[in-house]
């Protein structure tokens, strides 16, 4: 049976990884600057990691919802801890796109409306209402677009104004860093502003964490770096490492009742263990600490290399701008100097999303290798 042909692949078959880089089926060494969109936190194959999901598939893997998990609450406490979202709540479930879609639907039952406020070059997943609120009309089939969604612009304050006042908005869901869509942020009066006009017009801010959280953005969530509080935060990618796992916290102004969320696998002891060995390895390695360390490192490199045009993002979460489009340079990357970056909806954009754990030697590498291609060009 064939698989249905959904990506553009490259002609790497990776079968280990360790750390920061990757190998393929003839032994070959790549050096992975994006951690398959920002997934890979605390770097491949971590022995605390590996440890933690080993033992735990030897003791229960996985049991319904319906049973006391007290893995859970082990994880919700340590999140708690780590992130500094004091008294927020916690669900778990197994993506980014069905952490976005239970949020505008908790968002729906707590107010009562149903009109979504989405922001261009947003990306929130490709489920129902996720992918609605979603600025690309290629992924968005006929089904999705019946959801009721208004895209406007970063920092358009006015238009997000008369939009809240409008009386019928459940959510306005935006992303503190733009992933996908190439690394764009509004300034911080925008944010502040759109968390202020939330509040007054019953609507609920939706915190899109999912690739900028846990770190990457140099805070544990990149909405720490605003005088803002969300309502929901939802998280998933550099949760699990590679496991896959998703969740939303949410604020204690909104009430848990019975049906209105659930999941079959989401929070699983499998799941658990793994996001609770990513936050043990965050905390023990002081990973927050090396992201601001090798931010400024890198951002003081590409500074000083004329043909880069724009240096975006913060943390860990950058993007490198040139004049041309840099599908062309990202193969060169991969083939000719075995090292993985990202693309973006910005075609100019080359996103840089490696581990946490990523050093100045590797830095060193990339900057190596980019610098040998744009001199050739």
């Amino acid at each position: 049976m064939p698989l249905f042909n959904v990506y553009p692949l490259y002609d790497v078959t990776p079968v280990k990884a360790k750390g920061v880089y990757v190998y393929d089926e003839n032994q070959t060494e790549y050096l992975d600057l994006y951690g398959g969109h920002a997934v890979i936190s605390i770097g491949h194959g971590h022995p605390k990691y590996v440890e933690a999901i080993t033992n735990q598939v030897a003791e229960l893997g996985f049991y319904s919802n319906a049973i006391q998990n007290p893995l859970q609450v082990k994880l919700a406490d340590k999140l708690e801890a780590l992130s500094g979202c004091k008294n927020y709540e916690l669900f778990l479930c197994n993506s980014g796109a069905e952490a976005n879609e239970n949020a505008l639907k908790l968002a729906s039952f707590k107010t009562g409306k149903s009109r979504i406020v989405a922001f261009k070059n947003g990306f929130h997943g490709r489920t129902s209402a996720a992918v609605a609120a979603t600025d690309n009309k290629n992924i968005i089939a006929p089904i999705n677009a019946q959801q009721k969604v208004t895209t406007l612009d970063l920092n358009d304050i006015e238009n997000v104004k008369t939009e809240l006042e409008k009386g019928d908005v459940c959510a306005v869901i935006l992303e503190f860093i733009q992933g996908v869509g190439g690394l764009d942020q509004a300034n911080s009066d925008f944010f502040e502003q759109v968390d202020l006009l939330c509040k007054e017009n019953n609507t609920l801010l939706i915190a899109d964490e999912v690739q900028s959280g846990y770190g990457r953005s140099g805070k544990f969530f990149a909405f720490q770096h605003y005088n803002v509080t969300p309502d929901i935060i939802s998280i998933a990618k550099g949760m699990g490492n590679g496991f896959p796992i998703g969740g939303i916290l949410i604020h204690p102004n909104i009430e848990a009742k019975f049906g209105m969320l659930g999941t079959t696998f989401g929070g699983n002891h499998l799941a658990c263990a793994a996001g609770l060995s990513v936050l043990n390895v965050i905390e023990e390695q002081g990973l927050m600490d090396n992201v601001k360390e090798m931010s400024s490192y890198f951002i003081k490199i590409a500074k000083t290399i004329p043909k880069i045009k724009n240096i975006k993002g913060k943390g860990l979460m950058l993007g490198l701008e040139f004049d041309f489009e840099v599908g062309d340079l990202r193969k060169q990357l991969i083939y000719d100097y075995q090292i993985f970056t990202g693309g973006a909806m910005n075609k100019n954009l080359l996103r840089i999303l490696p581990p946490l754990t990523v050093k100045k030697d590797h830095i060193d590498q990339f900057f190596e290798a980019l610098v040998d291609i744009l001199d050739k060009k």
